[in-house]
């Protein structure tokens, strides 16, 4: 009878130690999340948050995609759990375009001002009658430049229309005859500029800091923090209740990232809590 108390007494031990080297490995299980992103600012502002994710039980994997097509791209092809690189207006765009795009805003974490550069003037009143004007061939940036322009009271659009989907074609009033160039690469904008190439180039700030520009100093006209552009966290339809998906939204919204947005960039990018 002793020898049949130990037994199951050592049975017992065994199974406790199984038990517990089960709920220990279930613990310290991490959660891999991959999020595609654009260098600067989106990659820098995650790599920041990784150690703070890793607390939390969240392996996060930055991939650096230097594009604007090839990251919803990989979302719905779930080489991605999220990305993280435009703002709303060009997501629904490119919904609308691409009907096997079934994402969501995750939440909003950012605003990157639109700057205007110039290589021959200091004010945007500078320019002269028949200047050109270069911008983006992201058609969903069009609205955001034509109406930092329009505040600017270089154009005027016309009367009832959205400006967040507003075209060329939309500008009422141009007093100074200024003519738009639209089909460089949002990447290649940069380049345009230290080359000269036209009298002023609208410039998206995560290339322009990517490219080493200040907006702050180096854009003679930038748009204000009030811009309705907030650049967002993009998963799957769905994806968004995800513990993962909302704990990487959290902790972007965190005072210690805020803060490192804040110091960082100096104004060039404003971060929210939305």
């Amino acid at each position: 009878m002793k020898k049949l108390f130990v037994f199951v007494s050592a049975l017992l031990v065994i199974f406790s130690l199984a038990a517990c080297g089960k709920n220990n490995a279930s613990e310290s299980k991490e959660t891999t999340l991959v999020v595609g992103a654009s260098q600067v600012p989106h990659s820098e502002i995650l790599k920041k948050a990784k150690p703070l994710l890793k607390k939390k039980g969240i392996d996060l994997q930055v991939k650096v995609i230097n594009d604007y097509v090839t990251p919803n791209k990989a979302l719905a092809s779930g080489d991605l759990d999220a990305n993280f690189f435009q703002h709303v207006p060009y997501l629904k765009d490119q919904m609308a375009k691409n009907k096997d795009f079934d994402f969501v805003n995750a939440g909003g974490i950012h605003i990157e001002p639109i700057g205007v550069y110039s290589k021959r003037y200091k004010k945007l009143s500078e320019l002269p009658k028949g200047a050109t004007i270069i911008m983006s061939n992201s058609v969903a940036d069009h609205g955001r430049m034509l109406s930092l322009l329009d505040h600017e009271k270089l154009i005027t659009l016309k009367q009832g229309i959205d400006k967040t989907t507003a075209k060329v074609e939309d500008i009422a009033k141009n007093p100074k005859n200024l003519k738009f160039k639209t089909d460089v690469e949002a990447a290649m904008l940069p380049k345009v500029y230290q080359n000269d190439e036209a009298d002023a180039v609208l410039i998206n700030t995560n290339y322009a800091l990517q490219a080493g520009l200040n907006p702050m100093k180096d854009a003679i006209a930038l748009e204000g923090k009030e811009s309705p552009y907030v650049n967002i966290i993009t998963v799957r339809k769905g994806d968004e209740n995800k513990k993962a998906i909302k704990t990487l939204v959290e902790v972007l919204h965190s005072k210690e990232i805020q803060d490192f947005i804040l110091e960082k960039y100096k104004g060039a990018v404003v971060p929210v809590s939305e």
